[in-house]
């Protein structure tokens, strides 16, 4: 466990309602205010942090005055929308009495399943660390349906991940860790330490891939930290209430189930970019460009295309090509077709002036490109 997290320099950390919530009594300020002290001491020690919170449903209730969770989705939506408030000034006011900056961010299933709403979130949450900010994460419950849910944050958590490249996922619950079967009903559980992310035979020992709860919900972290691998996150599952969990993980200390990702982080990416991705267009580069992709790793700039081939929008995957129509490149437009052409041959600094706004100054941005 020592290099995992003691290497790990992007972290997404995800606690679970039960926590959040004690138990469902409404926002715990203590436990909160804990977190937020430790994230405020890594994001301080040069570390980026993203937290991933549940609650907002629990701390509504609370607010409304209910004691049974309701089962019409509309009555859950209204609880999230109440309890959101809450929870979001709940962070806002721990962060900044250790200087922290905070901001809330909503996702649904389908702002990460859209190509175009998926580069809009990983930009706003990588300009968010670039300014020291923590983002504070939860799932839109005020707007999501049976259909777009994530189901459950340990999902989220894991999409997150792989949405800003962590190097390490951080499941807090109210369990130790993973064992080898429920311990409550077998003497011979053994607690697992180390393991790799993706071996079926964790599901087993959490209860089954078709479980819907697991014991404790310890299968639906078991599913994420495989999630977080394929970008290459290793994953811990840790007790939420341990002391100073997070500095210790970040310590080399050894807390709770490590799960490996058995794949590079950058490799891990790439792969997920070949594999996954369809292509939608092309733009031809030139000779300056081709060699700052292939030879200097650069991101690809609209002043060296010479060409716009087909019909995207931002989000989607285009092959690079160079002027003899050799293929040596895929990756994410972060500009429409229709705005490539507008910006073909043209320096960043003129973007906004021709478009009237940026996304970024790069077509293609390094990390959202792969080599063929």
């Amino acid at each position: 466990m020592n290099d995992e997290l003691k290497t790990a320099r992007r972290i997404v950390v995800k606690v679970g309602s039960s926590l959040v919530t004690n138990e469902g009594r409404g926002v715990d300020a203590e436990a909160i205010g804990n977190w937020c002290r430790q994230l405020a001491a890594l994001a301080e020690g040069g570390r980026e942090v993203v937290m991933v919170s549940s609650g907002a449903i629990a701390e509504g209730m609370k607010r409304l005055g209910w004691t049974t969770r309701p089962k019409e989705l509309h009555e859950l939506q209204a609880a999230a929308a109440v309890g959101q408030m809450g929870l979001a000034q709940m962070y806002e006011s721990k962060l900044s009495e250790h200087g922290m900056g905070s901001a809330q961010v909503l996702l649904t299933h389908a702002d990460l399943a859209d190509r175009e709403r998926y580069l809009n979130a990983r930009s706003t949450l990588l300009t968010l660390l670039g300014l020291k900010v923590i983002p504070v994460i939860n799932e839109n419950d005020t707007v999501v349906n049976d259909e777009i849910k994530f189901g459950d944050n340990d999902t989220l958590g894991a999409l997150v991940a792989n949405l800003v490249e962590a190097d390490a996922l951080v499941i807090l619950t109210d369990q130790r860790g993973l064992y080898t079967a429920d311990p409550r009903n077998n003497p011979d559980a053994r607690f697992v330490d180390v393991a790799q992310a993706g071996d079926p035979e964790l599901e087993r020992m959490a209860g089954g891939a078709g479980s819907s709860i697991g014991r404790g919900g310890m299968i639906t972290k078991i599913l994420a930290a495989t999630r977080a691998a394929r970008s290459g996150a290793s994953t811990v599952i840790a007790w939420g209430r341990e002391a100073d969990v997070l500095l210790r993980l970040v310590q080399g200390e050894a807390i709770g189930t490590l799960l490996v990702a058995s794949t590079a982080k950058r490799a891990a990416r790439k792969q997920w970019m070949a594999d996954h991705l369809q292509l939608r267009g092309a733009v031809v580069v030139d000779a300056g460009a081709a060699q700052a992709l292939l030879g200097d790793g650069k991101s690809l700039l609209p002043i060296g295309m010479s060409e716009v081939q087909g019909e995207f929008h931002r989000g989607d995957v285009i092959a690079v090509r160079t002027q003899e129509g050799r293929e040596i490149a895929r990756g994410l437009a972060n500009y429409s077709s229709a705005e490539a052409r507008l910006i073909v041959r043209k320096p960043s600094s003129q973007i906004e002036g021709l478009l009237g706004y940026m996304n970024e100054p790069e077509m293609i941005h390094r990390t959202n490109l792969v080599l063929t």
